[in-house]
């Protein structure tokens, strides 16, 4: 058990790291609305990933091993990641640079649009559902399958990934003070076309053809005998 917990700390330390559109999006989300605004956009991620871990949990491995590969999932994500990132660099084109400034969100609905941002661009990347498969099956034999120790591990490993992004957070705030007006509308076109070239890179893994031998299948348990 306390292996499980071990190996669910190291792996959300580790989670917190990976570069993707979720970590630019939360450092300048810090640094442009600040701490509290970061926190509800992570909130929301968190919540997409808890998510896909009980699909990935609950439901037929077969089928959700099926799922993660096809195709079609992944170019709708990309478009969608894609097109948001584009209406956003177009907005930012007609931004005058004097009205930008560093403040946070005034309002609740503020809030709860940042919570919906998180949670959106991380439950649109299939590959999430990919990841947390990967991982119960994996990890799920050495802990009998048991929902107790499974979410338990869960538990640990985001409480882990956010106490790690508690310190990117922070640490991101910092840079506030020697943003000017222009600086700020560089990182927010910046965060624009991160998120591009993410949606770019999602569709093109459903536009290109995979071979029988480059697909790469997560080996699935032997069900005949778990009766």
């Amino acid at each position: 058990m306390f292996d499980g917990l071990l190996t669910g700390i190291t792996l959300g330390f580790f989670l917190s790291f990976m570069i993707g559109p979720v970590f630019f999006i939360l450092i300048e989300t810090s640094i442009t609305r600040g701490f509290k605004a970061a926190i509800a956009f992570d909130m929301g991620v968190i919540l997409a990933d808890a998510l896909f871990f009980a699909i990935a949990f609950f439901s037929s491995f077969r089928l959700i091993n099926a799922i993660k590969d096809d195709p079609a999932l992944f170019i709708f994500g990309g478009i969608i990641m894609l097109t948001y990132g584009i209406i956003s660099f177009i907005k930012l084109k007609k931004v005058q640079v004097q009205t930008l400034q560093l403040a946070p969100p005034n309002l609740r609905r503020e809030y709860l649009n940042l919570f919906a941002k998180g949670f959106l661009l991380n439950f649109i990347n299939v590959g999430v559902l990919g990841f947390w498969l990967g991982i119960i099956i994996t990890l799920g034999p050495q802990m009998d399958m048991n929902p107790n120790k499974m979410f338990t591990f869960f538990g640990f490993c985001i409480l882990a990934y956010f106490i790690t992004d508690l310190f990117k957070i922070f640490l991101a705030k910092q840079l506030r003070k020697k943003l000017t007006p222009h600086n700020i509308l560089k990182v927010k076109k910046i965060s624009s076309i991160v998120i591009m070239v993410f949606g770019l890179v999602i569709m093109i893994k459903g536009v290109l053809p995979k071979s029988a031998d480059n697909k790469i299948n997560i080996p699935l348990p032997n069900m005949e005998n778990t009766k």
